[in-house]
């Protein structure tokens, strides 16, 4: 499962960063503009709400997983969380529960 976990890692930073990646190429590195278009419409508003909320459900659940886990580099999933989203934390936090 850690080859899994480490493969769902790596393509769930590529692609998300790909549509990232392109939305800074246009409008440069505007977080005010990334965060309004996060909730351009109904539709994406509401992808956006669903994840984010997803977001704070898994932190709080593998915080307290990673508690009793004794997981010492738990904290490695916020950063990931804030700079790619769920689809790089949720995978890294499962490789690195793999271990323990």
């Amino acid at each position: 499962m850690r080859r899994f976990y480490a493969a769902a890692a790596v393509i769930g930073t590529l692609v998300p960063w790909l549509f990232f990646g392109s939305f800074f190429a246009l409008n440069g590195f505007d977080v005010r503009a990334f965060i309004l278009g996060l909730f351009a419409n109904g539709a994406a508003a509401g992808f956006s709400a669903d994840v984010l909320i997803s977001m704070v459900v898994f932190w709080v659940w593998s915080w307290q997983d990673a508690q009793r886990r004794v997981l010492q580099h738990w904290w490695l999933v916020v950063p990931a969380g804030f700079t790619v989203g769920l689809s790089l934390a949720l995978p890294l936090y499962l490789w690195m529960r793999e271990d323990a």
